[in-house]
């Protein structure tokens, strides 16, 4: 199988590349005689007092530099914030820079809030905002409208979120509906200034109100969403008492929706999304000699529920064709028991669900994010074949045992079948990938041991 691992590999390191927010950026953002055009969208900067550029999110740096950099010599005249990741060294010195927490807020992230509400709510009709927004955004820029929240409490809120098994268009309505930055408030702060937002997109295509919870959108979700979703997945019981009570007593204000007066000086444009990572991969999988397939039905599925699904259309492919690449953009999601102390993350549990059902087999199993960062490891994702099972006996840590505990990363770091990239100022969700080679089929049938698999690769562009 190194082969066929060996391709994986490439395939993903080529899509990370050909997705980079730069190129993105060169090709879509142009200045020219004063003005810049985006979309067919015109800006002439001489019209406007204050131009102020708003970055937030694991590619709020990247997309921040980028951007200026089409600037040139008008870069100068931009002022405003940019909200990276911690680690991340900001880029711009002409922006202030705040480093939020991920995947919850820190005190960065609440500072930040401050200063970027604080900034737009001073602008007038003749001003001019840019934001840039990309994944991540949510806890990294945050202020919760209810008084007297702490920053412990609200960093609880995020972690229950995220652990409760809800897809992230969920996760976020509860957000947007708890928070002071989110929802469209961004946009309601600014109003009446004049709004574009450039996005880089990790959320499922037509859900950009979803994306680091849709700051400057129009938001679809409502009040009474929240308090069936916080039924549906048992939030009560997960998140701090304070918030708890408010969902029980339902005193959730409304977000502004669409229609509502505060965007009718708004514009919005995609510069990525996940098709834009699964078209390079397609490109270079083909190149390598693949049969290529997409299905992206399984998105925001349960782990076990789209990999069982991938494998059963991997299988249907793989009926006469030696070489078989399934291609699934998107996320899964993994409820993760209160309490459980393993260190990983859904594309590396993914990957163990999809090794645990292909011993044996002759497929290979690639899954990762493309922001470099999986859960609370430091790995992006990891990668399974075959033979994954067989050597976690040997090392005498079973793959059932480490899905068990939620420990996906200590497994694959000690096979060495963990894929570290480090953040990669970029974010376009996950790519999944599934290799076949041959015709044979997995023990027992498509899902062996009753596991899911299929394979998934996510791609990761290094900004």
């Amino acid at each position: 199988m190194s082969d066929a691992r060996d391709d994986a590999l490439d395939i993903f390191l080529y899509a990370m590349k050909a997705s980079r927010v730069e190129a993105a950026m060169e090709r879509r953002v142009r200045f020219a005689d004063g003005a810049f055009e985006v979309d067919g969208h015109r800006y002439a900067l001489g019209q406007y007092g204050r131009l102020v550029l708003i970055a937030i999110g694991k590619a709020g740096d990247t997309m921040a530099a980028a951007f200026l950099r089409q600037a040139g010599g008008d870069a100068e005249r931009f002022e405003g914030i940019v909200v990276g990741p911690v680690g991340a060294e900001p880029q711009e010195s002409r922006l202030r820079a705040y480093r939020g927490g991920h995947p919850g807020p820190n005190e960065d992230s609440v500072a930040a809030a401050v200063d970027i509400l604080e900034t737009l709510r001073s602008l007038t009709e003749r001003d001019l905002v840019v934001f840039l927004v990309s994944g991540g955004g949510s806890a990294m820029v945050e202020q919760f409208l209810q008084p007297g929240i702490s920053l412990a409490d609200m960093a609880a809120t995020h972690k229950a979120l995220v652990e409760s098994g809800a897809p992230i268009v969920a996760m976020n309505a509860v957000r947007k509906h708890l928070s002071a930055v989110k929802g469209g408030r961004l946009a309601a702060a600014a109003a009446p200034a004049e709004q574009l937002t450039i996005f880089v997109s990790d959320v499922p295509v037509g859900e950009l109100d979803a994306l680091s919870s849709g700051p400057t959108m129009p938001d679809r979700s409502t009040a009474e969403d929240v308090y069936r979703i916080a039924k549906e997945y048992d939030l009560a019981a997960r998140l701090p008492e304070a918030i708890a009570e408010t969902m029980r007593c339902r005193l959730l204000p409304e977000t502004p929706k669409p229609g509502d007066a505060i965007f009718a000086r708004s514009r919005w444009s995609v510069l990525l999304d996940s098709v834009s990572l699964e078209e390079a991969a397609t490109v270079r999988a083909r190149e390598l000699g693949w049969r290529v397939e997409t299905d992206n039905s399984c998105d925001d599925w349960s782990a076990k529920r789209a990999a069982a699904h991938l494998l059963g259309r991997l299988q249907e492919l793989r009926r006469g064709h030696e070489r078989v690449c399934l291609l699934s953009a998107g996320e899964v999601t993994v409820q993760v028991p209160v309490g459980a102390a393993g260190r990983g993350g859904r594309n590396q549990h993914f990957a163990l669900l999809c090794g645990e059902a292909i011993a044996g087999g002759g497929i290979t199993v690639l899954s990762a994010g493309s922001d470099g960062v999986d859960g609370n490891s430091p790995a992006a994702g990891g990668v399974v074949d075959g033979a994954t099972v067989a050597r976690a006996e040997g090392a005498k840590y079973p793959v059932a045992a480490a899905l068990a505990a939620f420990d996906a990363y200590s497994l694959l770091a000690r096979l060495g079948d963990a894929i570290t990239t480090g953040p990669t100022g970029n974010n376009l969700r996950d790519l999944r990938i599934l290799l076949a080679v041959g015709d044979d089929v997995l023990p027992d049938g498509p899902t062996a041991r009753g596991a899911t698999t299929s394979w998934w690769v996510c791609l990761v562009t290094r900004g």
